[in-house]
């Protein structure tokens, strides 16, 4: 499911839809390129839908903890960092 499919079908409808011009008995041709634009028309927003949804995906930062010991208050403080955070001043 790609948008280039899409993009195909709706091109292969519109090659039908006026391009065409073959008649069969109780066969409209035009009637199936209309039909291959719309369904084109449906894939193509599908594929945009699902490329949105991969893009909004959030894969997790590494962290690192790190322990760091006051001798002045005598506490102990835990600090977490982020790869992409910028350093701490």
């Amino acid at each position: 499911m790609t948008i280039a499919g899409g993009i195909v079908l709706i091109m292969l409808g519109a090659i039908l839809t006026w391009a065409v011009e073959f008649d069969i008995a109780g066969f409209d041709i035009n009637i199936v390129g209309v039909i291959l634009m719309i369904g084109g028309l449906a894939w193509l927003l599908f594929a945009v839908y699902r490329l949105s949804l991969a893009r909004r995906a959030v894969v997790p930062d590494s962290t690192t903890t790190t322990v760091v010991d006051d001798p002045v208050t005598q506490r102990r403080t835990y600090q977490e960092r982020h790869y992409n955070d910028p350093p701490a001043v």
